[in-house]
């Protein structure tokens, strides 16, 4: 496959009657953008502005960042599926608009209101501490701040009409009787799950990958990461110099038994094996127990023969001192740090707040109190800024011995 990317930097960003891009400035028609996103009718209202590196301003509600990229020669379209139809990418030329982002920002409240599962609201500071913690404050960027419409469905069936008939709905599943990970799971039956899948790592730059999900969190890269991932494209631009990109490996992973994150390791490293690596970049997303699952697979590479790098970001608590890693083992050696998601950091007030939320909460919990969004504000973590934990070593952190 063979992919041209073209770039073209952003230094400003207008407001006009077109469209336009001329020697770095970007000219944005508002009114009717706005009337493409109102087409979507589970949108109330939508509103768009600027906001420029180095203001005093604090962005709310932020649901996802995105790079604007456009095709040009190839088959199918950026973004697959979301914005046309499914069709391979990863071939002819793109072109991207670089030094900016489209930062979508929405009032939205979620239907889980605690535990892990529950929605956040990100926050982007351009000025401050709060922009030195996230590589997105260096962006110029295009806020498209969304109010949803609310709806509410209910579902019962103990209001029935006796002359009419009946219904029953009967759903079949297909399933392989011969293996025990296939079939649909009801109950702890077992279902397929995805296991280790190999893609190539031009189709993350057609967008081959987006994010689903409203819980913009920290440490869950969204769109424009995996748009501009730092470690493919650091493993392309050494492709014949200092070795072979081989290719790229997605793995599920937060299995829920320890069965299945075995199983998935051992799928994993036996694909590396048959693939032909000599050695491996392992990285991840998320938190929690999915650690053990990217721990094992380290384990399985290595006894395979395949040597192991792993990027991750740390835990450490506010000081710094408490475990790094949720999980070990002696095969992971060779470990490369992006920094910690849990040392505190103080916000000042902002001079403008730009998004749907003029309010915050800084903790997640029902009922926890809230802040205005305008005032200062302290974290106890990083998870609150969009960018705020680097998952996959894109900012130049340094490292300081005590």
């Amino acid at each position: 496959m063979h992919l041209e990317m073209a770039e073209f930097p952003v230094t400003d960003i207008g407001f006009g009657r077109a469209f336009r891009y001329h020697s770095g400035k970007l000219e944005v028609d508002r009114g009717q953008l706005k009337g493409l996103v109102l087409q979507d009718k589970r949108i109330e209202e939508a509103w768009l502005e600027v906001v420029v590196p180095g203001e005093k301003v604090r962005v709310t509600g932020i649901r996802d960042v995105v790079e604007p990229r456009v095709k040009v020669e190839g088959k199918g379209q950026v973004f697959p599926g979301i914005l046309g139809p499914v069709a391979p990418v990863g071939e002819g030329r793109t072109h991207r608009l670089s030094g900016m982002a489209v930062l979508v920002a929405a009032e939205y409240e979620g239907t889980i209101r605690a535990g892990l599962g529950v929605q956040r609201s990100a926050i982007l500071d351009m000025w401050g501490p709060g922009a030195e913690a996230s590589r997105f404050s260096s962006l110029f960027g295009l806020v498209l701040s969304l109010r949803l419409v609310k709806r509410v469905e209910t579902f019962d069936l103990t209001k029935v009409k006796p002359k009419l008939p009946r219904v029953l709905f009967i759903q079949g599943c297909l399933t392989d009787s011969h293996h025990v990970h296939s079939g649909v799971s009801y109950y702890g039956l077992p279902i397929r799950d995805s296991l280790a899948t190999v893609v190539h790592p031009n189709e993350f730059f057609d967008g081959a990958f987006a994010i689903n999900t409203t819980r913009c969190i920290g440490y869950f890269p969204i769109t424009w990461d995996w748009q501009n991932h730092p470690l493919v494209l650091g493993l392309y631009r050494e492709h014949g110099k200092r070795l072979n990109f081989a290719g790229v490996i997605l793995e599920r992973i937060r299995f829920e038994t320890f069965q299945g994150k075995e199983v998935i390791a051992q799928n994993t490293a036996q694909l590396a094996s048959t693939l032909g690596a000599d050695a491996a970049l392992v990285t991840w997303l998320g938190s929690g127990n999915a650690f053990v699952d990217l721990m094992l697979t380290i384990r399985a590479c290595e006894k395979r023969g395949i040597k192991t790098v792993l990027v991750t970001y740390e835990y450490g608590g506010k000081e710094g001192i408490d475990s790094p890693l949720l999980y070990y083992v002696p095969e992971a050696d060779a470990v490369v740090s992006t920094g910690s998601r849990d040392r505190w950091i103080d916000l000042p007030p902002a001079e403008k707040v730009v998004g749907p939320y003029k309010e915050i909460k800084i903790l997640s919990y029902p009922g926890a109190p809230v802040a205005s969004a305008r005032d200062s504000l302290t974290l106890d973590a990083r998870d609150m800024i969009v960018g705020g934990v680097d998952n996959w070593g894109r900012q130049s952190w340094a490292c300081r011995a005590y």
